[in-house]
């Protein structure tokens, strides 16, 4: 039977460690995952607005099979600076692809659209390469979620949005993690209350407990372009890219069970998918339970990341704790 994880985070997963660091005057931040190895890496999109760096490399017919970090932004095409400061700290680690002699670190990233939220936005020197590189130094298994990183800044149609995490041990032994930043166009609550999609999913009360609620025939959607939901999935088992790439794509229907309406034109919605290859490799049967574990994490993750966020001064939406905490 599965459970979750003793930290019920990604880094339930040996290896993997998560950094964040946040600006509290600008509204916005960073987080990144990394492994003590490189990780094998995929990525799939069906949001209609991604902002994106190297995740062409994670195709399954490309050089490059494995990446040194992920990083999740906020900062919309700004944010995409995070990742060059994350390569910094990793090149002083000694880590990359090792190439004419030099280490290049591999670092996709992904970006989140915050820019709206009533931070300060008039800086004069983009702040995402520094917070990019905080974030790599505070790497560890423990991490908080809520209005931290990526998440600091983010929303949902009427809620502050955040980060989420997620794991399970399969029956099998294999453990699955999702790690999310949660700004969305849609809601991540049913109706008025404060009851999540994705409670069918809820493990131990783990976002309140509070079951199910009342959907909206019509469900509200905040201002266009303010939005995108950023995910990673992981696993321990010994999944190659093209496998990946399956887990990622079934990961996306943890999106969709958790945010309504989800993937819309406004949305940048986009999992990644990583494996520190430390358990066996997957046979067809397990890729299905793979791939479903993940979304199931992933929702979670989500309604975990909402249920987390803190009320914080100049807040334009109200926090989940603040109306029904």
């Amino acid at each position: 039977m599965s459970r979750p994880g003793p930290r019920n985070l990604i880094t339930d997963i040996a290896g993997l460690r998560v950094g964040q660091a946040q600006d509290a005057a600008l509204r916005s931040g960073v987080t990144v995952l990394t492994g003590a190895a490189p990780l094998r890496a995929a990525v799939h999109v069906m949001g209609g607005a991604p902002g994106t760096r190297e995740t062409e490399l994670l195709a399954p017919d490309r050089l490059v099979q494995e990446v040194d970090a992920l990083v999740l932004a906020g900062g919309s095409a700004f944010g995409l600076d995070a990742a060059g400061g994350v390569m910094e700290g990793l090149r002083a680690q000694g880590r990359g692809f090792a190439v004419g002699g030099l280490r290049v670190p591999i670092v996709p990233a992904a970006i989140l659209f915050d820019l709206a939220n009533g931070g300060a936005k008039d800086w004069q020197t983009n702040p995402y390469p520094v917070l990019g590189g905080a974030a790599l130094r505070a790497v560890s298994e423990d991490f908080a979620l809520g209005s931290v990183g990526a998440g600091f800044g983010a929303s949902t149609a009427r809620l502050k949005g955040g980060i989420g995490s997620a794991s399970w041990v399969l029956a099998s032994g294999v453990t699955v993690g999702a790690l999310v930043a949660v700004n969305p166009v849609g809601c991540v609550t049913m109706g008025q209350g404060g009851e999540f999609w994705a409670s069918p999913f809820e493990v131990a009360a783990e976002f309140g407990g509070r079951g199910m609620g009342q959907a909206d025939p019509v469900p509200l959607t905040k201002l266009a372009r303010e939005a995108t939901t950023l995910a990673i999935v992981a696993t321990d088992a010994a999944l190659d890219q093209a496998q990946l790439t399956r887990m990622a794509v079934a990961a996306h229907d943890g999106i969709a069970r958790a945010i309504v309406p989800s993937h819309t034109p406004f949305d940048g919605d986009l999992v990644f998918a990583v494996s520190t290859a430390m358990m066996p490799a997957a046979q067809a049967a397990d890729l299905l339970e793979i791939g479903h574990a993940g979304a199931t994490c992933l929702s979670r993750a989500i309604a975990r990341a909402v249920y987390e966020a803190e009320a914080l001064p100049g807040d334009l939406l109200p926090s989940w704790q603040a109306l029904y905490g």
